[in-house]
């Protein structure tokens, strides 16, 4: 059975939990608002310094080389807030998962101690009974850790697969500024 004192200390540790995870959540809303800020500066920076550039344009020629060489930088600024983007939403994501990986662990040992507790203590000829619950949670945590294997190779198809489009995005746009620039 459980004691007052085990109860009041899982309690605290599931606050503390709770409060480093509220923690990393605000983490990542700060990088979040950081990134916007840093992007929308330098857009402005970049839209003021256009315009200036598009004001002293002489002929349209001139002006076909400058929107020319406005399209890569442009498409390799967006690759890279996306990169950012990602790569903050997947840190923390990992943060979470730590967390709640840590948390079923813990979970897991305590189930499994409750469990070894009552074979123990199990009338007798009831080790049929006990063998088969065992059975089941060593059955279940290994279908969890499946599941948590299937789940991690997805998430590193899926950055791959990111890593990929932008790359595949970012030549695109060289090579039609490229294009363009030949006009």
């Amino acid at each position: 059975m459980l004691t007052p004192e085990q109860l009041v200390a899982s309690q605290k540790a599931n606050m503390e939990t709770l409060y480093g995870l509220t923690a990393k959540a605000f983490e990542g809303v700060e990088k979040l608002v950081e990134l916007n800020l840093q992007a929308t500066k330098a857009a402005l920076s970049e839209s003021a310094t256009h315009t200036q550039a598009l004001l002293s344009v002489k002929d349209a020629q001139e002006l076909l080389a400058l929107q020319a060489g406005l399209f890569q930088p442009l498409a390799e600024k967006a690759a890279a807030y996306s990169r950012h983007l990602y790569d903050i939403a997947s840190g923390t994501s990992a943060e979470f998962g730590k967390a709640f990986e840590g948390k079923v662990a813990e979970g897991q040992a305590q189930f499994a101690a409750l469990v070894d507790n009552a074979a123990k203590n199990a009338p007798a000829g009831s080790e049929t009974a006990v063998a088969v619950m065992k059975s089941a949670v060593a059955a279940a945590n290994n279908a969890f850790e499946s599941v948590q294997k299937a789940v991690k190779q997805a998430s590193d198809v899926a950055e791959a697969n990111f890593a990929a489009v932008t790359t595949s995005a970012t030549n695109a746009a060289k090579s039609a500024s490229a294009a363009a620039k030949k006009r």
